[in-house]
């Protein structure tokens, strides 16, 4: 290894360990919410740095857990399963070509998130957002996907790749930069064996053991005469393993490309410019996209709800198992005995069963019991606040955390009230949920521009099902304006979706002057009201005005020749849009190519056109045969 290389995998092997430290305490935060997300509350940070459990201080002390974050995360996470993740893609003007772009785009989009599996890793997202406050995903170009171009396999055209990064494994240059795109540079560590580094980069390391996190169960838990388990986070030792370091900087005036350095146990495995070009205006950035539960105004990892309800969880479990031991105290009983009056050993270890003969020294005092009263009410009333601060805190109610309605509620509209409020609460996260969806889509869509030169064929899935091949390149892909098909998934659930149609069609707002219905309306309404599109499988409307569209790009590069079993009608409507916009205007040659077209559909609809004219034309045929 060269003098340069030496000193650049030294550069970052320090950079690295310095952000390590400087967000250790972020990170003991994440592995405390992650341990009281599983049960183990009795954790805590020590003073060394580290998440331990201080044990019991009495025997008889009674340490079960009483675990609500468990269900509320759990909530939480279904309500943001009903966020649509799916972005479509809105044309830059109304002229065919734009739209059938967008379209295009919309479709590829799917199909990348189809072959990735991204409903997957955007469950497993939200579990870490909501848990620790943050996730990313990172989009790359990954060469070895996509069709063979050899025939033994070995070479491919390359596909997007999306993988989910924890936010452990991500280390920014300034923790007070809340922007990812503001942040001069930003560190991806992650564990990974030697025979992956071998496979991916063609080094051969030595690797060793990598402290990596994991699951364990732990006696910390129990009460009087028991004992129970708890799981709990530990750090365990990945064998055979070694740190890779990727190190993204942004573009400088030293480095007009940026740079990307991939260090690993002192080698460097690449040296080069940021690959992609996949930011605003052919910048080159990260490839990350980042996604947070509540956003940090003063940290570059978001806040988590579950940090919040850490306190509350603490002074619950408290509570509850005071009470207990109260109890504990009422059922076993507290014996007064006077010194040396019986055998404290025997009634130490067999108490005072029924039908027990107690014997005690003569002249002595008998054992008594001592009155311990009754379980203050103020244990009940403490409980109970707790439980609304659990409500108040994490935002989601008892109707939604235990399925029930509270007692003390019987009002339809004061039910209604409480759900709204609790998808109010949560709509923060799930608009930074489609920020983050919007800005990987506009990713995917950069780097298929930037890699997919030649023609190349995708499997995409139409608006009725139907699995189409689209061939494609760059010069598809024009529009990046990515939007989503609705405003609140959460508060826009299919009941309420359907009483709007109903209320709507009572109003005749889909009819038109006649009353009547036509059938794209119909199959749009089906698909609101959650039936599948049945209509438009039938509709041949709208089958006709695709192959319109598909003839108006054609007519581009020549002259098309109308079919006799086309409805001319709907044919010349689309041939007149093209006709009377700019791009006709601009070019006279393609203009009069247009109109020569839609001369020949009023040919064929004047001479009965249709299934009429196509039976003479089979009449014809048959005779000249």
């Amino acid at each position: 290894m060269s003098e340069f290389e030496q000193k650049i995998v030294s550069e970052v092997t320090a950079d690295f360990k310095k952000r390590q430290e400087l967000r250790r305490p972020i990170e003991l935060n994440w592995r405390l919410n992650m341990n009281f997300v599983i049960g183990n509350q009795f954790a805590q940070i020590s003073p060394k740095g580290d998440i331990e459990d201080g044990g019991k201080q009495y025997f008889w002390q009674q340490r079960e857990v009483y675990n609500h974050i468990a269900p509320i995360v759990e909530t939480r996470l279904a309500k943001l399963s009903r966020v649509k993740a799916r972005a479509t893609v809105r044309p830059a003007t109304s002229d065919d070509e734009d739209v059938a772009s967008a379209l295009l785009t919309t479709h590829l989009l799917d199909a990348v998130c189809k072959e990735n599996n991204f409903s997957a890793l955007l469950s497993v997202a939200n579990a870490w957002s909501e848990i620790t406050g943050s996730a990313f995903f990172k989009v790359l170009w990954d060469s070895d996907r996509g069709r063979a171009l050899d025939a033994e396999g070995v070479v491919r055209e390359g596909d997007v790749s999306i993988s989910l990064c924890p936010p452990f494994e991500i280390f920014p240059e300034d923790l007070a930069v809340t922007a990812i795109e503001r942040q001069p540079s930003i560190i991806h560590a992650k564990v990974l064996t030697t025979a992956e580094v071998k496979r991916i980069w063609g080094k051969q390391l030595k690797g060793g053991d990598v402290n990596v996190f994991s699951f364990d169960n732990a006696q910390v838990a129990g009460g009087l005469g028991y004992t129970a388990t708890l799981p709990k986070i530990v750090s365990e030792k990945k064998e055979d393993s070694v740190t890779v370091i990727e190190k993204y900087e942004l573009p400088t005036a030293e480095f007009p490309a940026g740079r990307l350095i991939i260090v690993a146990e002192d080698e460097l495995l690449y040296y080069g410019d940021l690959p992609y070009v996949n930011g605003d205006d052919g910048s080159r950035t990260y490839p990350f996209v980042r996604q947070v539960c509540i956003e940090n105004l003063t940290n570059f990892f978001g806040t988590s709800v579950v940090e919040r309800i850490i306190p509350v969880q603490r002074a619950y479990n408290a509570v509850k198992n005071r009470k207990h031991e109260y109890m504990n105290r009422l059922a076993l009983g507290v014996l007064a005995v006077e010194d040396g009056s019986v055998d404290t050993d025997s009634l130490e270890e067999e108490g005072l069963p029924p039908g027990k003969v107690l014997v005690y020294r003569q002249g002595s005092a008998p054992p008594v019991m001592m009155n311990t009263g009754q379980v203050p009410v103020e244990f009940a009333r403490e409980e109970e606040k707790l439980l609304n601060e659990f409500v108040m805190i994490s935002g989601v109610s008892e109707v939604t955390t235990y399925s029930q309605v509270p007692s003390n509620i019987a009002s339809g509209v004061a039910i209604s009230l409480l759900l709204e409020q609790d998808d109010t609460r949560i709509s923060l996260t799930a608009d930074s949920l489609r920020e983050c969806v919007k800005q990987m889509s506009k990713q995917i869509i950069r780097l298929y521009r930037q890699y997919a030169k030649v023609p190349r064929l995708k499997r995409i899935t139409g608006e009725n099902g139907d699995v189409e091949i689209a061939a494609f390149s760059s010069g598809n892909l024009g529009s990046e304006d990515i939007v989503f098909d609705t405003i609140n998934d959460i508060e826009d659930t299919l009941s309420a979706r359907r009483a709007m149609v109903y209320d709507l069609l009572k109003l005749g707002l889909f009819s038109d002057e006649d009353g009547k219905m036509d059938s794209g309306t119909k199959a749009k309404l089906f698909e609101i009201l959650g039936f599948g599109n049945w209509e438009s499988g039938r509709d041949s409307d709208d089958v006709h005005r695709k192959k319109a569209l598909k003839e108006n790009i054609e007519l581009e590069r020549g002259d098309v020749t109308p079919d006799v079993y086309d409805d001319h009608a709907l044919h010349i409507e689309e041939h007149v849009k093209l006709c009377v916009s700019s791009k006709c205007t601009r070019d006279r040659e393609f203009r009069d190519r247009v109109a020569r077209h839609i001369a020949s559909h009023n040919e064929l609809m004047n001479l009965g056109g249709g299934v009429e004219q196509l039976e003479r034309q089979f009449m014809e045929d048959g005779a000249n045969e």
